[in-house]
């Protein structure tokens, strides 16, 4: 808003004193007249000049007309405390649930009532004072709606500061809620419902942890529904679904993500959320490499095997290594087919034809594959806890060769 009504309407600098001091005699009538205008634009939308807003707004209007008219007389004295009287009505409009342009319907209908006013006293009958001559209300008209287009504008600077502070209030409140959940140690019963208070989240007895590519939370969060939350946690979007196991809550959710790479961490009590937010963290770090598969929505229950055995990056390789070691010295097509044996013989519990079938090959092969194998591995092939161990190892590098290029 300018600084002054001259810089808004220069052509007050050319008015003579008494057509301010007219208009500062109708300062009471026109209280009276604007108040009830306001107050019949509020009813219309359904709204009170009795309550606090209401109160604050009516004072607001007393002080926009006492400013307006004080300043036609004394048009180069500052309009600030004015401007700031219609920002905080803006910021309060926001905090009560008010359309940005409420107020601005209001200060409209305000203006066209003085408008009116003046020049229903501008045609007063003879013997009444006269008022303003109409070149010198043109100028005033100039002047008064800029001034209410101004004050509309500082309102509505009001409403945008308060909506932007109050998105980013919640922002940090919904972030520290998600990393209290999330964080190693349990928080304090009382630590955790007061974070939840003050998300106004209610707290699940369920919950599941979803790991989103990207860093818009508020717009995955209102996606999803359901009283999902949603913070940037790292270099991701991490959102706790509370109670999962509420029909088609899931489902709504990977609708939701459609388009996006996610990892749905599993279904745990409350308290455990933790690991839902390390598993979907971990499997969405998976996926981004392309381990998990060409589905952008993954469920970590459906790839367990592989979260354990890549979780530590590096450890698989040196299991596989390790255990696998006795196949290291062989030509690669020799390695790959005893590997590809023992994968399958141990996968079917033994079952020779079942294996040979699998690989499409001769029963008398695998047996004959199975002999070079214990002659490599000896009693490790009937040791419950190698053969665990060389599942693992199979699984993830099922040509044998931990090291090399050919691995699946």
């Amino acid at each position: 808003m300018s600084d002054a009504l001259l810089d808004i309407e220069p052509g007050l600098a050319g008015l003579a004193p008494s057509v301010g001091d007219h208009l500062r005699g109708l300062r009471g009538p026109l209280h009276e007249r604007i108040l009830a205008t306001v107050r019949a634009a509020m009813a219309d939308q359904g709204r009170s000049l009795t309550g606090g807003q209401g109160q604050g707004l009516a004072l607001g209007v007393q002080t926009a007309v006492d400013t307006f008219v004080d300043a036609v007389a004394d048009p180069g004295r500052e309009l600030t405390g004015t401007r700031e009287v219609f920002h905080a009505l803006g910021r309060t409009e926001y905090r009560e649930g008010h359309r940005v342009d409420a107020l601005r319907t209001v200060l409209t209908l305000g203006a066209r009532d003085i408008w009116a006013f003046l020049v229903e006293h501008a045609t007063a009958p003879a013997g009444t004072d006269p008022g303003p001559a109409p070149a010198d209300l043109y100028v005033i008209a100039g002047a008064l709606f800029g001034y209410v287009d101004a004050l509309a504008g500082a309102a509505a600077e009001g409403f945008l500061a308060e909506q932007r502070d109050t998105a980013q209030d919640w922002a940090t409140t919904r972030r520290r809620l998600v990393t209290l959940l999330v964080q190693p140690d349990p928080p304090a019963g009382a630590v955790l419902h007061a974070a939840a208070d003050a998300a106004r989240w209610p707290l699940p007895a369920t919950v599941a942890v979803v790991s989103v590519d990207g860093t818009d939370a508020e717009h995955v969060a209102r996606s999803i529904g359901a009283g999902a939350l949603a913070a940037v946690v790292g270099d991701a979007v991490r959102v706790v679904l509370p109670d999962p196991g509420t029909p088609g809550r899931l489902d709504r959710a990977r609708q939701a993500l459609v388009g996006r790479r996610a990892a749905l961490g599993p279904t745990v009590r409350r308290h455990r959320a933790r690991l839902s937010y390390r598993l979907s963290r971990r499997a969405l770090a998976l996926h981004q490499h392309g381990a998990l598969g060409p589905d952008p929505v993954v469920s970590c229950d459906d790839h367990l095997l592989t979260l354990l055995t890549a979780w530590e990056p590096g450890l698989a390789g040196h299991l596989a290594g390790t255990v696998l070691a006795p196949l290291a010295g062989l030509r690669p097509t020799t390695r790959r087919a005893l590997a590809e044996t023992l994968h399958g013989w141990l996968r079917r519990q033994g079952q020779v034809v079942a294996v040979a079938a699998d690989l499409h090959t001769h029963p008398q092969t695998v047996r004959y594959r199975m002999r070079q194998l214990r002659g490599l591995f000896g009693p490790a092939l009937d040791d419950p806890d190698a053969r665990l161990l060389l599942t693992l190892a199979l699984h993830q590098h099922p040509t044998g060769d931990p090291d090399g290029s050919g691995d699946g």
